[in-house]
């Protein structure tokens, strides 16, 4: 974690306005609201936008495979240094079938052995996007070899809003929420 407590304090349900109550409703209903959500509420305009783009890119509209979208969301995470990201994605990773050794594996990047090619090439797209803003001819024809041309737009898509979603939580300070443990490897950024 970057920071040890929140530049941006979440919103307590006792302080929620009616616009940020409504917000959050679906989230409350469904059970807990994470602090990401009530920490974005403090601007509630913003948080509207920012939802139904994260709904698309988390949704089955996204046309990369759930474990395949993980491995972006979780290489964008880790570059980030974001360990709310990755504690979060660790968890999702899981549900959809990254193993712990492959999300171990992801912290090191494409060329770390055991994965197929279509997996590398996720990896490096994500790599080259974070450090560049641009996957390579040599990298876009690895994923065509894999994906289809919606997939691959997708792939950019994911990179842009975790790369986007990392930089809110990393400024603003959102911190794990409650039972959850930060990874060692995350530790001091």
């Amino acid at each position: 974690m970057r920071l040890t407590k929140p530049r941006i304090a979440p919103v307590a349900d006792a302080n929620l306005t009616p616009d940020q109550a409504e917000i959050l409703k679906p989230m409350a209903d469904t059970g807990r609201v994470l602090n990401i959500f009530r920490t974005m509420v403090n601007a509630p305009k913003a948080a509207r936008g920012f939802l139904a783009w994260g709904n698309y890119v988390l949704s089955r509209r996204n046309d990369l495979p759930a474990r395949e979208r993980e491995i972006v969301i979780l290489r964008i995470g880790f570059l980030c240094k974001s360990g709310y990201e990755w504690t979060q994605h660790y968890a999702i990773g899981r549900r959809e079938g990254l193993t712990a050794d492959e999300i171990a594996r992801i912290k090191q990047g494409a060329d770390a052995p055991g994965w197929s090619a279509a997996d590398a090439a996720l990896l490096r797209a994500s790599d080259e996007l974070h450090h560049d803003q641009f996957i390579t001819e040599p990298t876009w024809a690895a994923l065509k070899a894999h994906f289809t041309d919606k997939q691959c737009m997708d792939v950019v898509f994911t990179a842009g809003q975790y790369t986007q979603v990392s930089m809110i939580l990393n400024s603003f300070g959102v911190q794990l929420d409650e039972g959850q443990t930060l990874d060692p490897d995350l530790k001091g950024f």
